[in-house]
């Protein structure tokens, strides 16, 4: 993960389960009103989908907004010094729906009770 131009946060999509960048995307949706931006390159883009599509549908259904979705190739130079075309995919998510109340700054009379004994 790192910052990008604008405040916005990107994600790049690599080798890792599809529920690590979920839980990843998720979080920082839920940290602040800046977008967060999904990139992958080559075999990893159908997982950048995936990726998007779980967010959207299954954790914050309703409450995020895509942006305009950029695919680009570059043109990056293998182990064997060869140049290659490899294509690229940016996805911008912004949350639309009210972000999650901040509970740790209640006085504890206020806040939920847990579950459990």
């Amino acid at each position: 993960m790192s910052d990008g131009r604008d405040g916005a946060t990107t994600v790049f999509i690599g080798l890792k389960p599809t529920m690590t960048y979920v839980f990843q995307v998720v979080t920082q949706l839920n940290s602040g009103p800046e977008p967060v931006i999904v990139k992958a390159r080559g075999n990893a883009i159908g997982k950048a989908v995936d990726v998007v599509e779980v967010v959207r549908r299954r954790f914050l259904e309703g409450q995020v907004e895509l942006g305009r979705i950029a695919i680009d190739t570059e043109r990056l130079t293998n182990r064997d010094g060869r140049e290659a075309n490899v294509s690229s995919i940016s996805i911008p998510l912004t949350r639309t729906g009210p972000l999650p109340a901040a509970t740790a700054s209640l006085p504890p009379a206020e806040r939920a009770p847990a579950d459990g004994p």
